[in-house]
């Protein structure tokens, strides 16, 4: 009885572990690259520009996965956390885990943001919290489409750029293929949250993760932005949860499809080389 209180006390010890990775590592990302968007606007493009802002955001997801790497495999990313429970990677005990920690860090990260640039934000907006017209601050925390894009031109943008961010995550990780060593694999995941900003980022912002819209939309609405946070756009907030999830997905798929079905392991493929030299040899 003892040994089994033990173990599913020592569970609960990694899930909660495992959770505060993820919230660390994602209160990371999100502090800098919300308080970079907040320079932009608040500055009025005096103290940086589109280019620091994706710069910025590829520094946090570097530094994200250096601090969460170990322990939770650093998602930082519903999207990513819901796929490998689909694939059965992870348990949706752990899964659960994971984006309750997501959020919990995106959310303070808004949070700590709106604190450090509070004066700034009411300077601004003169004292008005709007989602749109000249003033308006929402764009700091959450992402929404330019005005000359659709709906469906945002939904297949946001699906598109998370499609590149999962193969490339899967180029980066894949052992079985051609991975990168482990101590730069968060360099390159870095640069490649910053390649997608600087390819696809003008439509919708690039959200590319549930994680990274939804938390900071919550605290907007509850600090004064109110509903609109949820209703502006014909109601865009559902496309950077439903997308990326979608997105990563088939990016899974269309990696297994190209790479990974035709992959061997690596002693397999070592044996091959070996025999392929004997046979050459007796020629």
């Amino acid at each position: 009885m003892l040994e089994k209180t033990k173990k599913v006390f020592r569970i609960r010890n990694i899930a909660i572990r495992q959770m505060l990775a993820e919230a660390l590592g994602t209160f990371i990302v999100m502090v800098f690259g919300l308080s970079s968007v907040a320079q932009v606007v608040l500055g009025k493009g005096n103290s940086g520009q589109y280019l620091s802002i994706n710069i910025a955001f590829g520094i946090g997801v570097t530094l994200g996965i250096y601090a969460a790497g170990r322990i939770s495999g650093a998602h930082l990313n519903a999207a990513i956390t819901i796929t490998q429970c689909i694939l059965g990677t992870i348990s949706w005990t752990t899964a659960i885990a994971y984006i309750i920690g997501q959020f919990l860090g995106s959310f303070m990260a808004a949070a700590t943001v709106f604190a450090l640039y509070y004066d700034a934000i009411y300077a601004y907006s003169n004292g008005n919290l709007t989602v749109s017209g000249p003033n308006a601050t929402a764009m700091i925390f959450s992402t929404y489409p330019a005005p000359n894009v659709s709906l469906q031109g945002a939904f297949f943008t946001e699906f598109t750029a998370t499609v590149m961010l999962i193969l490339g995550v899967l180029v980066i990780h894949d052992e079985k293929n051609n991975a990168a060593i482990k101590g730069a694999q968060p360099v390159l995941t870095g640069l490649l949250v910053l390649g997608i900003g600087l390819g696809m980022g003008l439509n919708t912002g690039y959200a590319i993760n549930p994680s990274r819209d939804l938390p900071p939309r919550i605290f907007m609405a509850i600090a004064g932005w109110g509903m609109a946070v949820f209703t502006g756009d014909h109601s865009w907030w559902w496309v950077p949860v439903t997308a990326p999830v979608l997105g990563s997905l088939f990016g899974v798929f269309l990696y297994k499809l190209c790479i990974d079905f035709h992959n061997q392991p690596s002693h397999e493929t070592e044996l091959e080389k070996e025999q392929a030299g004997m046979e050459t040899s007796r020629l």
